[in-house]
């Protein structure tokens, strides 16, 4: 049950010496990229670590953290804004057959036509950098929000933010995906990007947004009882 599978789920700070499953490993990540993603835009890529010398080159460049030292595997994961006009066509040439397949005859061809829109010309404009400028040339656009509702968040970082949200939802959806299948994960978030980018070889483009180690827990890797706020602290009925 999932509520079983969430309550299993902790960071875990030390990992036993057992070896895990690189097959279930990868068909966690697999079923993690089932998440959702902005504009179904999958702004991202999924670094399995299984290599003994590179997990230990990362848990350098992760500071040594103890989560890191003992790992078993890793999965670096990473945003690829840089990739969102290859994304945009694949997405595009896909959704030509889906709506002639799924649509009615009579309106496919409308549908065609705001698919085109969108990722021909609404995402180039919407996930294109330079240097910021493009990003304030959007943000000139919020003059349309004293008319009607509007997307606001139209800055270079405002979007970069969303692309990292996606890869965000990939990676909690992966955690959760091991934790059903009785592995143990901890999220970093504190790493070397620029060494982590430099063992991986990333592309200027890319930006790490979050290392997952994994293993099996022992009894000294969960740090005592999980602390929540208080529910009624952030739920609010409106």
């Amino acid at each position: 049950m999932l509520k079983d599978i969430l309550n299993f789920r902790r960071a875990v700070r030390y990992y036993a010496p057992t070896p895990i499953s690189e097959e279930k490993v990868r068909e966690c990540l697999k079923l993690a990229t089932l998440a959702p993603s902005g504009f179904n835009m999958q702004l991202y890529e999924l670094y399995h670590i299984t290599d003994k010398a590179l997990i230990k080159k990362l848990a350098q460049a992760c500071l040594g953290q103890l989560t890191a030292t003992t790992a078993q595997q890793m999965v670096v994961f990473v945003t690829r804004q840089d990739k969102h006009r290859q994304h945009a066509k694949a997405i595009l040439e896909f959704e030509r057959g889906n709506i002639e397949r799924n649509s009615p005859p009579e309106r496919q061809a409308k549908r065609i036509k705001d698919k085109e829109k969108l990722y021909q010309k609404l995402i180039p404009f919407v996930y294109s950098r330079f240097f910021g400028l493009l990003g304030a040339f959007r943000k000139l656009s919020g003059i349309i929000g004293w008319f009607r509702p509007m997307v606001r968040e139209l800055s270079e970082g405002d979007i970069r933010v969303e692309v990292h949200k996606s890869c965000g939802l990939v990676a909690q959806t992966f955690m959760l995906a091991m934790a059903e299948e009785g592995y143990d994960t901890c999220p970093l978030g504190g790493y070397d990007s620029r060494r982590i980018k430099k063992l991986l070889h990333l592309p200027c483009g890319a930006e790490v947004s979050m290392v997952v180690t994994c293993g099996i827990r022992e009894e000294r890797g969960i740090w005592g009882e999980r602390f929540r706020l208080p529910f009624e602290e952030v739920y609010r009925n409106c």
